[in-house]
């Protein structure tokens, strides 16, 4: 009876971890079918999400039908609904929309993560995001035919909620952006509203002052201790009462881990990720893996853990496929380690600002930062070339450096 290792999510993490669960069957000599490493997901597509800032986001993509094919790793095109850990099976919808089960002897949950939005009026019906990549090209359109109304304050105005990571990324791309646009007369005004006392509150005061002096570089005012009460159509209003009229408002306040997660009975964290143990097993769940979003990981011996990005999902995605894999083959797992950090933020035309470390001392800044910065979004983090190339860059012992 042929034994299956299921991959749910085409992103970083599971695309890495089908690579790494091939990788291992074929060292092992596992050639005769005995074994199959199969991915669920909607399109056989990675979305190159750190990306979908930029302009143009419905290119930010990378087909993987033919690595699937090259790798032996097998597609199938749906949306998991259901995940029953009991019986090891979960329950899909399929391109044509019907339900069908699937079953399995090991499982990585690596379903990525989505954009937070409370319930705040006016939310949900008004305000833009850059989560996903047709929520981006949703907002790509709107600014390209802003073009075609008259110049007035609501439609030169852009308020972005949240000054994180996120926030700022899109903040500083968007001065650039609106020129191309608007043209370079047009009265700009690009406005960042968040609830924390500090920009970028979870970047700390390393990388501050650089960030700083390139929002007052780029012109960009920033609202601090603001958390938004309502949105509208015209612009929103802040708890305290400030309304700022915007025909443009851009929601990047946190997301939260695929609502699958809550489906295995698991210690969770308040984003709703699953804490795994060093291997990226689910303690409760031994058949189950998981990486990216979807998975909180100790990544050293220091007490740190993984955070949601990139940066953790591709090391530690190749690390569950390998695990689940060796684990299935009665093989000890490797646990995952990823003790180094950097932290690479965009600030549009100002450069960028790259850190190390987990207390975030600065390394590069302005044009060397930046450089650094492009490539990283348009080379390090695509999937390889071909068969050759993807399994050796599957080795979980093959860091992601910089």
């Amino acid at each position: 009876m042929m034994q299956r290792i299921l991959i749910i999510g085409a992103g970083f993490a599971g695309l890495w971890s089908a690579l790494a669960a091939a990788r291992r069957l074929e060292i092992e000599g596992s050639k005769d079918g005995a074994i199959e490493v199969a991915l669920i997901a909607p399109e056989p597509i990675l979305t190159i999400r750190p990306r979908l800032y930029e302009a143009a986001p419905d290119d930010m993509t990378a087909s993987l039908e033919n690595l699937f094919e090259e790798t032996g790793v097998r597609y199938i095109q749906g949306s998991v609904e259901t995940i029953r850990a009991n019986t090891d099976e979960v329950d899909y919808i399929n391109a044509s929309g019907e339900r069908l089960t699937l079953s399995y002897h090991r499982l990585v949950m690596a379903a990525g993560s989505k954009l937070f939005r409370p319930d705040i009026p006016g939310l949900r019906q008004y305000a833009f995001s850059v989560d996903q990549r047709d929520e981006a090209a949703a907002l790509d359109v709107h600014l390209k035919n802003l073009a075609q109304q008259p110049a007035s304050l609501k439609r030169d105005t852009v308020i972005v909620a949240g000054g994180g990571f996120t926030g700022l990324e899109i903040a500083t791309e968007l001065p650039g952006r609106l020129k191309k646009v608007l043209g370079s007369d047009a009265n700009i005004r690009i406005m960042i509203v968040e609830r924390a006392d500090a920009i970028g509150p979870g970047l700390g005061s390393g990388p501050r002052p650089v960030i700083d002096k390139a929002l007052s570089e780029l012109g960009i005012e920033y609202r601090l201790g603001s958390a938004v009460a309502v949105i509208s159509a015209d612009g929103l209003k802040t708890a305290d009462g400030e309304y700022i009229e915007a025909g443009t408002i851009i929601w990047t306040a946190g997301v939260r881990a695929n609502a699958l997660t809550a489906q295995i009975s698991a210690e969770r964290d308040e984003l709703g990720r699953l804490r795994v143990d060093h291997d990226l097993r689910v303690p409760s769940a031994p058949k189950i893996f998981a990486a990216g979003d979807a998975a909180v990981a100790p990544t050293d011996d220091q007490g740190n853990h993984t955070l949601m990005s990139c940066q953790h999902a591709i090391p530690a995605g190749k690390s569950a496929g390998d695990n689940a894999a060796a684990d299935l083959l009665g093989q000890r797992p490797t646990p995952y380690s990823q003790p180094h950090y950097v932290t690479c933020l965009d600030l549009g035309s100002a450069g960028a600002v790259v850190t190390r470390g987990r207390d975030r001392k600065i390394w590069l800044t302005g044009a060397e930062g930046k450089t650094m910065k492009m490539m990283i979004n348009g080379t390090l983090i695509y999937p390889p070339a071909d068969r050759d190339a993807a399994f050796a860059a599957a080795d979980p012992q093959q860091a992601l450096s910089l």
